[in-house]
């Protein structure tokens, strides 16, 4: 048989797309006119057949055999997606909810996100696209390059590309709806609506026009809703010996004190000291806290904050989103469209109540009865600096609502002319944000009010305070926009194809195209923010950047013999400086790249494909890696002793540090040598397999010193240690400053793979394939070196993540006319965990550097379909039948969850689900 549009895509390249064989039964057996078409990773229209480049497709029913509710839970459970963004990271970070893809493991910035084939506006200052922003409603298929592309596309294009194809031509209409709950008590539960309406035929009608629209809502799950993930006092067992992992903080309720003292010259140093009046008043902790060693082996002086039991795991969200296509006929050969995408993101995260540090005046009635009866007469005498550590527990949790606005806009033509097939159109595309304070942040002057004049006691006990207090609270809590910020793209490309000449295959092909893009960067702080009416409330940075990108490239196709096929593209980009309007400065410099890739299919008999691929690739620097200026970046993840030990600088014993970063205007271009080499095997109907080895390498790679290095060994990276004024209370400490260099190194390098078999019964047909992803190479330099390899692979590394060398999913599916059902199965083999610092509750001693070994992650996911009638179809389905829980982690990154990794792990547990679809 050969791979033709009927076999291979549908066959090979669903099979690829893991569940997305289910569709290939339906689709053999149907006819469809031959028509040339333009496939991701090339500009030349041709007959779809399966080609020189690795592509997964998946379609609409393959989608929705997956059970996804989302574009990202649809990519981020393939095996060829590793280290993306989640949504679940909101809780604790400013990042809106904003979910991502990451091809291979070699990062989210460096695989390029397409709708119809143009670029979105990113998120942020870089290149990364927000997932939330594509209305999957209206998504038709999806189909993944797994292969750099920069010598088509330019810039951010080496890991590979997704394209996501929307529908087209649609006549009639279609409502779905959706309602999922997790079976582990009513936490969690999402659910949407969905419809799409399309009228006019473009081949009788001349016109079309395509509306879709989509409600999304996902409730919240609170940390306490969940047993793996209720506490940062975690106590666990591990080969026979008990443990706990102390993850508290000491910024609690009621408030622990920290003293710094006067040191002259010719006297013996004293030390900050920290603890807690309330604990050595009572001899014990009030509620929510614990008296804690902070893993240091020192008697318990301070009451530490459980905050994890005030935090969220998932945050409650709403997306509406909504897509409007035109597409009119001018005449024979030519067709003008334009598309129109409009999405609003809407997610509260809540997280721990705020720390509010606050000075306490030495001899005041406040320290006379919480501080000096706990200090030595010698330590009275050299007061220097008194503040408190408090949790403000009783104005509420810390809720922030981001507003995020996808808008999306593209007007174009597309016809034949003179034997060219050529498409031109303009782009205006924004991602805006708008970051609200909805609770637990206190106004600045009501609060020092409220602290002067003693008329709350942060010495108390939660519960405490009384019904009058209670509501000046109320009243102190602010509420108001903190930032906007936004993303605009601008942009018009033209390409056309044609055939040139006729070579041993066929015709040979050629493909030419430009382009122009400008990205602007904005971001504005509240006139709130800036006038310090929050209190300990740094306010974010201004920017105004913008820079442009100047393009062209051509490509050629050759079919040298009736089994042999070569393709060869060049692409030349001119990357402007950044326009600093803040600044009133351009910052960096132009930069230029030429990028090339030459591929080749070789197939020497019907059932068999050989194909490969060499490339070239780059990647500007993010805007802000760029110019950005000294900024505040919030605390280290982690709880660190004093880096550079200094009497005042120092914070007492063992505790979160404040981060600042800063640009760097020298960075430069990455830059990537890439190939791949891979086969397809179809001896009959019955099976298929394939594998393409692929390997992509980066020089020049933007990197920084993590924290965990910086602390490792402070001596070598002294340089990286500025201070921090607190704004509450004038103290200045110690603070780890982050900044990119173009140093860094990576290679990567694994294996897709996939086998797909069919079996027809009398009753109907049942299709299963094995597919996956086999890491060989996942290596790295540290960062701040140049040749100094370290990895990642089954191991959490200095990067704060995880590469898994195997990720597998199989996908079985039954169909029997109009019953179908299907079992997937989800595999992650299992890893060395974070380094961290436990007690072993057995021996009283600390162990330093202690990794746990995390188990692998098995789920399985069933869903069953059938088919009423032709208009209205029901689907039910569980997925993580078992009900797996996340495996114990002990890692201190990527958002507030402690004693699980949401990245690696849903901690949505089982879930049922039913969703109907009626056309119409």
């Amino acid at each position: 048989m050969k791979f033709n549009e009927k076999m291979s895509v549908r066959a090979v390249r669903l099979a690829l797309g893991l569940v997305s064989t289910l569709a290939v039964a339906h689709g053999v057996a149907q006819e469809a006119p031959i028509q040339r078409v333009e496939v991701t990773g090339s500009a030349i229209k041709r007959i779809n057949v399966e080609g020189a480049l690795p592509i997964q497709t998946l379609t609409q029913e393959a989608i929705a055999k997956t059970g996804a509710n989302s574009v990202a839970e649809l990519l981020q459970t393939l095996p060829a997606m590793q280290g993306f963004t989640i949504g679940a990271i909101a809780a604790g970070t400013n990042s809106g909810g904003r979910v991502s893809a990451s091809i291979h493991d070699i990062g989210e910035s460096y695989t390029l996100v397409l709708l119809n084939g143009r670029r979105l506006a990113p998120q942020g200052s870089g290149s990364t696209v927000n997932l939330q922003a594509i209305p999957m409603s209206a998504v038709e298929r999806v189909e993944i390059l797994t292969d750099g592309a920069s010598a088509l596309y330019g810039s951010d294009a080496i890991a590979g590309v997704i394209n996501f194809v929307l529908k087209k031509n649609q006549q009639g209409g279609d409502i779905e709806a959706n309602y999922s709950q997790p079976t582990a008590g009513q936490a969690g539960g999402s659910r949407y609506i969905a419809a799409t309406y399309g009228m006019g035929d473009l081949d009788t009608d001349g016109w079309n026009v395509l509306a879709s629209y989509r409600r999304d809502e996902q409730d919240q799950i609170r940390s306490t809703d969940r047993d793996f993930a209720d506490t940062a006092f975690r106590k666990f067992s591990r080969n026979g010996a008990n443990y706990v992992y102390d993850n508290t903080s000491t910024a609690s309720v009621p408030a622990n004190v920290t003293v710094a003292f006067r040191n002259p010259a010719g006297v013996a140093a004293l030390p900050s000291v920290g603890f807690s009046p309330y604990l050595l008043a009572n001899g014990n902790c009030p509620t929510l806290t614990v008296a804690s060693i902070n893993n240091n082996g020192t008697t318990a002086r301070n009451c530490t904050f459980d905050y994890v039991q005030t935090v969220e795991i998932v945050p409650e969200n709403k997306r509406d989103s909504l897509f409007l296509k035109g597409t009119k006929k001018l005449g024979d050969n030519w067709e003008a469209f334009t598309d129109i995408a409009y999405s609003r993101f809407d997610l509260t995260a809540r997280i721990a109540p705020n720390t509010a540090p606050f000075t306490i005046v030495a001899g005041s009635p406040q320290f006379n009865q919480y501080v000096a009866p706990y200090l030595s007469a010698t330590q009275l005498g050299r007061v220097n600096t008194v503040s408190g550590n408090y949790r403000a527990f009783d104005w509420g949790t810390r809720d922030s609502q981001t507003i995020t606005e996808s808008k999306h806009a593209v007007a174009g033509i597309e016809g034949e002319f003179a034997g060219w097939n050529i498409n031109t159109a303009l782009t205006w595309s924004q991602n805006s944000i708008d970051e609200r304070y909805v609770g637990g942040y206190m106004k600045n002057a009501e609060f020092r009010n409220m602290l002067t004049n003693r008329l709350f006691d942060p010495f108390a006990p939660i519960g405490a305070q009384s019904e009058a207090t209670q509501k000046l609270i109320d009243a102190s809590v602010f509420n108001g926009s903190i930032r906007e910020a936004s993303t605009t793209l601008k942009a018009a490309d033209v390409r056309g194809s044609r055939e040139l000449f006729a070579l041993g295959g066929g015709a040979a092909q050629l493909a030419i195209g430009a382009d122009y893009r400008e990205y602007h960067y904005q971001q504005d702080p509240s006139a709130d923010a800036v006038n310090g009416v929050i209190y300990n409330f740094n306010a974010p940075a201004r920017y105004d950047m913008k820079r442009d990108n100047v393009g062209a490239f051509a490509e050629v196709l050759a079919p040298l013999t009736k089994q042999i096929e070569v393709t060869a593209a060049l692409r030349y980009d001119s990357i402007s400086a950044i326009d600093d309007g803040v600044r009133g400065r351009k910052v960096g410099s132009d930069q230029s790249k030429t990028t090339y890739k030459v591929s080749a299919r070789y197939q020497p008999m019907p059932e068999l494909l050989f194909r490969g691929s060499y490339g070239t690739g780059f990647k500007a620097p993010d805007m802000l890696d760029l110019a950005s200026p000294t900024v505040n970046a919030g605390f280290t993840a982690s709880s660190y002793g004093c880096p550079i030990q200094d009497a005042t600088l120092c914070r007492p014993g063992s505790t979160q540090y404040n981060v600042l970063s800063t640009g760097n205007e020298n960075l430069r271009p990455e830059t990537s040598k890439q190939f791949t080499v891979g086969m397809r095997f179809e001896p009959s109907p019955r099976f298929s397999a394939g594998l393409d080895l692929w390997d992509v390498k980066i020089k020049d790679a933007v990197s920084a010193v993590s924290e965990q290095q910086a602390w490792a060994d402070t001596a070598k990276f002294r340089n990286l240690y500025s201070t921090y004024t607190e704004p509450a209370t004038g103290n200045t400490y110690w603070a780890f400053l982050r900044s990119s260099v173009n140093i860094g190194q990576a290679h990567n390098r694994g294996i897709d793979w996939d086998l797909t078999g069919r079996q027809r019964f009398g009753f109907g047909t049942w299709t299963t394939t094995l597919n996956g992803t086999y890491m060989l190479k996942s290596d790295y330099t540290r960062p701040g070196t140049s040749n100094e390899f370290t990895n990642s692979m089954n191991y959490f590394g200095i990067n704060n993540a995880v590469t898994f060398r195997h990720i597998v999913r199989l996908s079985s599916s039954l169909e029997t006319g109009k019953l179908s059902n299907s079992l997937i199965a989800n595999y992650r083999n299992g890893y060395v965990d974070a380094a961290a610092t436990v007690r072993n509750l057995d021996t009283g001693l600390n162990v330093t550097g202690y990794r746990l070994d995390v188990p692998s992650f098995l789920t399985f996911d069933w869903q069953g379909r059938y088919a009423f009638t032709d208009a209205f179809t029901l689907r039910a389905g569980m997925k993580n039948i078992a009900d797996r829980k996340p495996p114990l982690s002990l890692r201190a990154s990527s958002g507030h969850q402690v004693g699980f990794d949401p990245r690696y792990a849903d901690p949505l547990g089982r879930q049922l689900y039913v969703t109907g679809n009626y056309k119409f």
